[in-house]
């Protein structure tokens, strides 16, 4: 079930008016309505992977019970071996076990022998990738001492499948998101105001930007061959802003659906397209996932407080895993270690920790200096966004050389419409006029007067319905 689709659109209300109308007198029933209903949601796609997240989420509530109740550190780094090499190898059979039975033949092939091993057709369950980590973090969280280990079952439940993230993130802490299930939650009208402001620009970013990106990225990339240099270029260009107005519009749906149900969700995307370096744009962009392998593998193998060396070491660990996270394909992992090799300048000159703030804080326009920072970054990750979407390395080698052939100075074949190029502007210049907020229309337009807003929303709204006739699967539900 997309939440770009018309299936949604129905299951929404219902479950809303259910689950403030109908179980709202008991917290406990309550969080039992919302398992069932993510778990519907969820069957949605395919019901048989509900054992998955069934046996996931009994396995880390035991061990979490289980560690609660011995003080032994060799019993308790026993049961949390058990927690990670269980979830781990659900996500590797299922996520890397084609991948590595090729390239086991592959490395066989370059001495000359051919092994007569085929891969399996396994399917990839969606979302598999967020709720495992999600689990993993409560049982290592535990571990740490840092949270208690409920008893609650059915709150642990809805914790692991909460339907508006549970198939592309933001990957929760246990330490934020757990403690909301046990609290009493009453209606606020406010803050269901502000969640569908919040699905409203969501899906604007998702419909509007990029799948109408989409619909002129693809084409590039499935027939690169016979583009030019420019038409290789702007598809790069366009896949940047799709791969943002995909993800970050999914984030947030997720964010401002929870909202309507009194929850609320850590933010995932800070506007990371106007970072002013690529160290920045890491703490902008996934800010659920760089923040998971910052706490839980960076800082556990050293982090910051060793020696330069190590600290380059781990930076690419971390880069290298992260292209591993998403998906079993070298141009991941290249992608990875691109951003690596991106970081090394700031890592080297211990400047990565440079513009916490917001650029252009407090002001209408950015300095020269701001503007050549955010074009060089974004050129960079644009660069690096070739890989992440090439299906493999000699197609992104390819590309890449396409780009820089005499062939650049060419008409383009494809010309991406004039309307996408209007729709790009004026949502880059809506994202930067609310840039200092949580999400562009937090606060944006409340000040005006009541007609000029709702004609603003009625016009994003239009737009929407108007490009709503072909809903695109979000790109991140393969990872």
């Amino acid at each position: 079930m997309l939440f770009n689709s018309i299936d949604f659109a129905i299951f929404l209300p219902i479950v809303f008016a259910v689950y403030w109308f109908v179980v709202n007198k008991n917290n406990r029933i309550q969080n039992g309505f919302v398992v069932l209903a993510s778990y519907f949601f969820y069957a949605c796609w395919d019901w048989r992977f509900l054992i998955l997240i069934l046996f996931s989420t009994l396995t880390d509530y035991t061990i979490g019970l289980l560690l609660k109740r011995t003080d032994i550190q060799r019993k308790r780094k026993m049961l949390l071996a058990v927690s990670i090499v269980v979830n781990l190898s659900f996500l590797g059979f299922f996520k890397y076990c084609n991948f590595f039975i090729e390239n086991f033949i592959d490395v066989f092939q370059l001495f000359g022998r051919a092994l007569n091993i085929h891969t399996l057709n396994i399917i990839l369950p969606v979302g598999i990738s967020f709720y495992t980590f999600q689990t993993m973090s409560y049982t290592i969280d535990i571990y740490r001492r840092k949270i208690e280990a409920t008893n609650d079952f059915i709150a642990f439940a809805a914790f692991v499948s909460f339907f508006p993230q549970i198939v592309a993130g933001p990957i929760e802490r246990a330490t934020n998101f757990l403690p909301q299930f046990y609290a009493k939650r009453s209606f606020n009208y406010e803050n269901a105001v502000d969640g569908m402001r919040q699905i409203l620009w969501g899906l604007f970013k998702k419909i509007v930007i990029a799948d109408n990106c989409a619909a002129f990225v693809n084409p590039v990339f499935d027939n690169y061959q016979d583009q030019t240099g420019s038409t290789l270029l702007l598809g790069a260009v366009f896949f940047a802003f799709q791969i943002y107005g995909d993800f970050s519009g999914y984030s947030d749906i997720a964010i401002g659906t929870a909202r309507l149900f009194g929850f609320k969700l850590m933010r995932n995307f800070n506007f990371p397209y106007f970072s002013r370096s690529v160290a920045e744009f890491w703490r902008r962009w996934h800010i659920s996932l760089t923040t998971w392998f910052r706490d839980y593998v960076y800082i556990s193998i050293g982090g910051s407080r060793v020696s330069k060396a190590k600290i380059i070491r781990n930076t690419f660990i971390i880069f290298l895993i992260s292209g591993f996270w998403h998906g079993a394909n070298w141009t991941f992992i290249c992608w990875g270690g691109l951003n690596a090799l991106y970081m090394m300048p700031s890592v080297i000159r211990k400047t990565n920790r440079k513009n916490l703030d917001t650029v252009a804080q407090g002001k209408i326009l950015p300095s020269l200096r701001e503007i050549l920072n955010m074009f060089i970054t974004f050129t960079l990750i644009t660069f690096s966004w070739i890989f992440f979407r090439s299906n493999d390395m000699p197609q992104a080698f390819h590309y890449i050389k396409g780009i820089f052939s005499v062939s650049f100075f060419e008409k383009a074949v494809i010309n991406p419409p004039v309307s996408l190029v209007f729709f790009i502007v004026f949502f880059t210049l809506i994202e930067w006029a609310g840039r200092e907020q949580q999400y562009a229309l937090e606060k944006l337009g409340l000040k005006w007067k009541k007609g000029i807003r709702w004609l603003f929303y009625y016009i994003l709204v239009i737009l929407i319905l108007a490009f709503s006739g072909n809903a695109q699967e979000f790109v991140y539900f393969q990872f």
